[in-house]
């Protein structure tokens, strides 16, 4: 007999009402959860809660490099309707889509987090590399991987990122927007992120005074970068060497692997300064062994300034030739007298070692001394003797004379015309 008292309620009908329809509120690009109800060679039937079914293409599985047999019934699933009707009434849905989703996800921590991710190179072109990040396609452009030669044409930058294909790589997202669908990473941002970490940790492990072991990174005219493991310190070129250097390609060369000496750092700045030179003897404490006042030495003129010559001599010390040392009277310039790359003979005059200091004297050299030191060091070869000092006291004496011509000149055509 039919119990009208089991009814359900006005009240209950409406929620089971409001129920229905909170179930069916699905709407197209929703990713939801729904349950494996059957599996066959089309695809998939999947219960989602609602009054109706959805259905996954066979095509769509194969995107994940799968069958539908390999979803077991029952199984629950993350699903994105594709349409909410097909011709059957069954919500269109997609697995890889879904799962697309959650790379999106992904992508979107790692651009808000700033963290680095590892990837690998899939393909290739004029543009830049392919990156698979899980279902999603992303991109390197060719302006944002490390290392890419600059000036080459479009097959020479093709083949050289070609090359990187298949191998892994460093990378940062810079930009997640799923509406265009792009996914833009950079492989310099993170390399520059992960220098940055090496350099903080180095940072905390060198002490002034270390010697460390590094490979040469770059050449300036300032001074050489050495690669420390990760992080750059600067040798300024006027660590290189106890003598002159003019540029850091005369001491190093790109790739060299030396041994350096820490020097200072600077936490704040977050620069490491290194030493050549402090590994290397300092020739200026020998140079009372090495010279003594009157020796006759050999040196070559290194550069010139108003008030002399410095005088490079071995080994890395350079010495200063004053212009009223150079002969006599002095010349105006020591230009007129001597010039750079010249060899001469000259004497020690003065050795001040607590002030790295060498005073030679050239004006005082005879041609008998310097006849006889050829003679004693046949393999130094001075220069010309026209560049000596004699030389240009020739020069000298030459205008002093002519002027002393023309003043004599003056005087008798003036005394011609009184008469």
């Amino acid at each position: 007999m039919f119990n009208v008292s089991s009814l359900p309620s006005e009240l209950d009908f409406e929620a089971l009402l409001e129920e229905s329809f909170s179930q069916s509120t699905f709407e197209r690009g929703d990713t939801i959860t729904g349950t494996v109800l059957s599996a066959s060679h089309k695809g998939l039937i999947v219960g989602v809660g609602s009054m109706r079914d959805g259905f996954v293409d066979r095509t769509d599985i194969e995107r994940l490099a799968m069958e539908p047999t390999d979803f077991a019934i029952g199984q629950e699933i993350d699903v994105t309707i594709l349409r909410m009707e097909d011709d059957d009434g069954n919500l269109v849905l997609s697995i890889s889509q879904a799962r697309q989703s959650e790379d999106w996800k992904k992508a979107e921590e790692l651009l808000e987090k700033q963290e680095n991710w590892q990837g690998f190179v899939s393909d290739a072109n004029r543009g830049g590399l392919i990156i698979l990040f899980g279902n999603v396609r992303g991109f390197v452009p060719a302006s944002h991987v490390s290392d890419l030669p600059r000036g080459l044409g479009e097959d020479e930058r093709r083949t050289y990122l070609s090359r990187l294909v298949g191998e892994p790589i460093s990378l940062k997202v810079i930009e997640v927007n799923r509406k265009r669908r792009r996914l833009v990473f950079s492989q310099r941002e993170a390399q520059r992120d992960t220098r940055d970490a090496r350099k903080e940790s180095l940072l905390g492990e060198l002490k002034e005074g270390e010697i460390r072991t590094g490979i040469v990174s770059g050449l300036r005219d300032f001074g050489a970068f050495v690669d420390l493991g990760g992080a750059d310190g600067l040798i300024h070129i006027s660590e290189l060497a106890w003598h002159r250097v003019k540029h850091p390609k005369e001491v190093l060369n790109v790739g060299d692997q030396v041994t350096v000496y820490v020097l200072r750092l600077d936490d704040e700045g977050k620069r490491i300064g290194l030493s050549l030179k402090r590994l290397q003897p300092n020739p200026w404490s020998m140079v009372e062994e090495m010279y003594h006042i009157g020796q006759l030495v050999s040196g070559t003129i290194s550069r010139l300034a108003d008030f002399g010559a410095f005088v490079s001599m071995e080994p890395g010390i350079e010495a200063l030739l004053h212009v009223s040392q150079i002969s006599a009277p002095p010349p105006s310039h020591p230009s007129q007298v001597v010039y750079e790359t010249q060899h001469l003979l000259m004497r020690v005059i003065s050795i001040e070692p607590d002030k790295q200091r060498l005073g030679l004297s050239l004006k005082d050299i005879s041609d008998e001394e310097r006849f006889s030191w050829q003679e004693q060091n046949p393999s130094k070869q001075l220069s010309p003797m026209m560049t000596q000092a004699n030389a240009g006291n020739a020069v000298l004496a030459e205008v002093q004379s002519e002027e002393v011509e023309i003043e004599a000149g003056v005087e008798a055509e003036a005394e011609n015309t009184t008469a």
